[in-house]
């Protein structure tokens, strides 16, 4: 009988230390878990705000670029309107 309440005594000891273990490593767990969430809401977040920052920059060079040709066409008629000016000032010259 004396074995018998040794064997329990010892096996319900491995029990509570298995258990002290299992919530231990649960806690812990939990603990990295929570941490490396943060991490990752964090990294989110930057990586939010350089998309946004991106998208405003790809936005900034799409208005450029379609203000390009109307620039490309004013320079065309400025060019035309100087070529012109300077005939008529060499005409002007020469019949003078």
């Amino acid at each position: 009988m004396e074995s018998i309440t040794i064997a329990l005594i010892t096996a319900t000891g491995s029990i509570l230390a298995s258990i002290i273990t299992v919530v231990s490593v649960i806690i812990t767990s939990n603990k990295n878990n929570a941490a490396v969430d943060a991490k990752l809401d964090k990294q989110q977040a930057v990586i939010e705000t350089k998309i946004e920052e991106l998208t405003r920059e790809v936005r900034e060079h799409n208005n450029f670029a379609r203000r390009m040709p109307v620039v490309e066409e004013k320079i065309a008629v400025a060019n035309h309107r100087i070529d012109d000016l300077e005939e008529e000032a060499k005409r002007r010259r020469d019949a003078g």
